[in-house]
C-alpha cells in the first residue's frame, strides 16, 4: 500500500486536529493542548513510520507504541480511527460512561492500545520491559514511547533510562513531547529541566532533536533513530495547542476542553488552514 506524501500527511494531521476538537467539545472535558501539539508526530508515526496492520492489531511482528502521557489520548484515539483501527463514529463517545474511549488509555478496550496509562513516568518503564523482552526473544520490531517533558520530574523514569542503557536496547525510541508546559504552569518554573539532551547523554542514550511540526524533519529524524543500535531519545520541540491560535503556548489549555463557541472558532481556524 502506498504511503502518503508530505502534503497528504499535513492534510491528515489537520483532519485529526479537527477530530480532537469535536471529541473534546462533545465530552465536555479532556486535554486539548498536548493532543493538538503531538498531532503531527502521531500522524507521521501511524501513516509513515510504524510497522503495523490495523486489521491485525495484535500481529506479533508489529511495532509497539506506548503512550506514557496518557492524558493526550484524544490524539491517539483520533489517529487510530483515521488509520482504520475502529470506526470514526466511536470518537463521539470520548469520556462517556461505559465508553471504550476512556479519559486515559486502557489496554484491551480498543484495538491498537498497547498499555494502560495515566500515572506519569511509568510508560518508559513499560517500554523498556517490552524492548528487553523483544531483544531476548530475538524479535526485530521497535518499541516507541511517547513521553512528556513534565513527567521527567518522576524518579522512576530515570531508573528506566539507566536500565535501557545497561541492556543496550537499540530497539527503543523515546519521543519526548517538549512543549515547556505542564498542568500547573511552565516547566522552567515548576521544575527546571535544564539541558535534557545532556541528561539523556549522561545516561548513555543517543539524542536527536526535531521540530515537532515539520513533517519532513520528523520523518527524517525517526528514520535515523531506527538505524541506531542503542536507546534513542528524540526531543520533539512542540507547541501546546498547535493550530488553534488562542490555545497555543497557554498552559491553561493543558487540561481544558473547549466550549461550543471556542470549538467553533478553533474549527474555523483549522479549516481555513487546511
Amino acid at each position: 500500500m502506498r504511503k502518503p506524501d508530505i502534503r497528504e500527511l499535513k492534510i491528515i494531521a489537520n483532519t485529526i486536529r479537527q477530530d480532537i476538537i469535536r471529541m473534546l467539545v462533545l465530552a465536555g472535558s479532556g486535554h486539548a493542548g498536548g493532543s493538538l501539539g503531538m498531532t503531527d508526530i502521531f500522524t507521521v508515526l501511524y501513516f509513515k513510520i510504524l510497522k503495523h496492520i490495523p486489521e491485525q492489531p495484535n500481529n506479533p511482528y508489529r511495532d509497539r507504541l506506548i503512550l506514557s502521557n496518557g492524558h493526550i489520548c484524544p490524539v491517539q484515539y483520533a489517529t487510530l480511527a483515521r488509520a482504520g483501527y475502529f470506526p470514526l463514529v466511536k470518537l463521539k463517545s470520548l469520556r462517556k460512561i461505559n465508553s471504550q474511549l476512556q479519559g486515559h488509555p486502557h489496554r484491551g478496550s480498543l484495538p491498537g492500545i498497547e498499555t494502560s496509562s495515566g500515572p506519569l513516568g511509568q510508560g518508559i518503564s513499560q517500554a523498556v520491559g517490552m524492548a528487553l523482552a523483544a531483544k531476548m526473544n530475538k524479535q526485530n520490531h521497535h518499541i516507541f514511547c511517547i513521553s512528556s517533558d513534565g513527567e521527567h520530574n518522576e524518579g522512576q523514569l530515570w531508573e528506566a533510562l539507566m536500565t535501557a542503557h545497561k541492556y543496550q536496547l537499540g530497539n527503543l525510541i523515546n519521543i519526548v513531547d517538549y512543549n515547556g508546559i505542564q498542568i500547573d504552569g511552565y516547566t522552567k518554573d515548576i521544575m527546571p529541566l535544564l539541558s535534557l539532551r545532556k541528561k539523556y547523554e549522561a545516561f548513555g542514550w543517543e539524542v536527536l532533536e526535531t521540530n515537532g511540526h515539520d513533517i519532513k524533519n520528523i520523518i527524517k529524524t525517526l528514520e535515523k533513530a531506527k538505524t541506531i543500535k542503542r536507546p534513542v531519545a528524540i526531543i520533539a520541540h512542540t507547541i501546546l495547542g498547535k493550530g488553534v491560535s488562542f490555545m497555543e503556548n497557554k498552559y491553561s489549555w493543558h487540561g481544558l476542553a473547549p466550549n461550543k463557541e471556542e470549538a467553533a472558532k478553533a474549527l474555523k481556524e483549522l479549516q481555513h488552514g487546511k
